[in-house]
């Protein structure tokens, strides 16, 4: 229950409050709470509410706000509304969403539903609505809204302003114009350059020509990236003529980035698709999302067990090796899995790139030296404390050392090299990581261990 407080100023009393006004009956008081709420606290009470209250709350909303609570909410609940509001509420909602808001809706709802939110929408919002559901899912023109202001150069500044005025309600922002000839981007303007300009400039004079754009088929994750470079509110969109066709906002981009942060978060934790909440997603669900991969990486450590079948004459000549093989294992995943983390956030944010694969091994060597002689130092002297054996502290620390050395450069090269075949790095996590340098930790042990004591396989 409490996580649906997390990112909303709702608290538990005030739902309760509102359920008991609800429950009293005493809508008046009732709709002018939920008019002094933001719309997002809204849509997070929405969904502490039942399918039969959530109707009758939805309807004692203001028509403005009513469309901002119902892009907020969760697409269960949309659902639910959808199929109590009758033609004319749904047409008057529709109306007012925005319609990359109207597109992310369809494209989660079941095809009966979409023919019903498409049947009750103006021709011209059905046309756009069409256009854009033709874009690939992960394109900037999937993700665009054509609700912006577009602005002439042989404008006066008052002329543009006044089309501002005009175009404002039904678009998404205004706080950046666009500048188009014959719907070829040509520059852009700012609010603050309008305001600050005299009434009798033109825009062709203040415009900014060097426009930072981007195309319609461009990944929406590049696009989502170019936000947190340039700190814009908003991106224009151009088709392969260099035509203004939408733009995206800040709030999608934000959208795209905790949609991908998702996926990799999932990736690296060897789960399959998790796009749905926790408490949402049915145990059957959450088991068939994790069970290949668990069952991938037990069967690959089917290695690590025959080596160490292989080197049982190890154990019988020296007892004493095997209780160090956890340690060994643990420590070696752990380095990797340090490694690879690192490195998949370095791809992530374009800072690593696959040519700098050698830059990245040198600094994992010098990490993995001072990482490595300090464990094995303090490992060392505590099995010489606990053991009095010099021989087996010395080769555990030698083991301990080249184990360190080989997963920094597992974990450090990996995501590197699944970058340059067009896989996810995520891939290459902790989980992938944790078993191969499992097993190549086993591996150099024995090695280590046979040759110092010249055992015979």
């Amino acid at each position: 229950m409490q996580e649906q407080y997390v990112d909303t100023n709702l608290t538990e009393e005030s739902v309760d409050e509102i359920r008991e006004l609800f429950k009293e009956r005493r809508y008046t008081e009732l709709k002018k709470r939920l008019n002094d709420m933001n719309e997002a606290d809204i849509a997070a009470l929405f969904e502490e509410m039942s399918e039969e209250e959530i109707p009758i709350m939805f309807r004692l909303l203001a028509k403005e706000e009513a469309a901002e609570v119902f892009a907020r909410m969760e697409h269960e609940n949309q659902l639910v509304l959808i199929k109590a509001l009758t033609d004319k509420e749904l047409g008057l909602v529709i109306e007012d969403l925005f319609l990359d808001d109207t597109v992310d809706i369809i494209e989660e709802m079941p095809a009966n539903v979409v023919k019903r939110i498409l049947a009750n929408s103006d021709p011209m919002t059905r046309r756009q609505i069409n256009e854009l559901l033709k874009y690939p899912d992960d394109s900037a023109g999937s993700i665009m809204t054509v609700e912006y202001v577009n602005i002439k150069p042989n404008m006066t500044i008052a002329e543009a302003i006044d089309r501002i005025r005009k175009k404002a309600p039904d678009s998404e922002t205004i706080y950046t114009c666009y500048v188009t000839d014959n719907r070829t981007l040509i520059g852009v303007c700012t609010i603050k350059d309008l305001l600050l300009a005299p009434d009798d400039e033109l825009i062709s004079n203040i415009m900014e020509t060097n426009v930072i754009k981007v195309n319609t088929l461009d990944d929406k994750e590049d696009v989502a990236k170019m936000f947190n470079k340039y700190d814009f509110l908003a991106l224009p969109v151009v088709d392969a003529e260099d035509r203004l066709v939408g733009i995206v906002t800040v709030d999608d981009a934000i959208d795209v980035l905790q949609d991908e942060n998702t996926e990799d978060i999932t990736k690296m934790a060897a789960i399959y698709d998790a796009s749905d909440t926790y408490f949402k997603t049915s145990i059957f669900k959450h088991a068939k999302n994790r069970i290949v991969w668990l069952l991938v990486l037990m069967l690959s450590s089917t290695l690590t067990g025959i080596i160490i079948t292989k080197y049982e004459s190890a154990f019988a000549a020296v007892p004493l090796l095997v209780s160090f093989i956890p340690m060994l294992m643990d420590t070696g995943g752990n380095c990797g899995s340090q490694a690879s983390t690192l490195i998949i956030r370095g791809i992530a944010l374009d800072e690593i790139v696959f040519k700098d694969i050698f830059k990245v091994i040198f600094k994992e060597f010098g990490v993995s030296i001072i990482v490595g002689v300090i464990l094995s130092i303090v490992n060392g002297l505590r099995i010489y404390l606990f053991y009095h054996d010099a021989s087996i502290a010395f080769v555990v620390a030698g083991s301990l050392i080249c184990t360190i050395m080989l997963a920094k450069f597992i974990g450090g090269v990996l995501p590197l090299i699944a970058k340059k075949l067009k896989l996810d790095p995520a891939l290459m996590a902790a989980p992938l990581i944790t078993t191969v340098v499992d097993t190549c930790s086993i591996l150099v042990y024995f090695r280590i261990a046979t040759a110092f004591f010249h055992i015979t396989l």
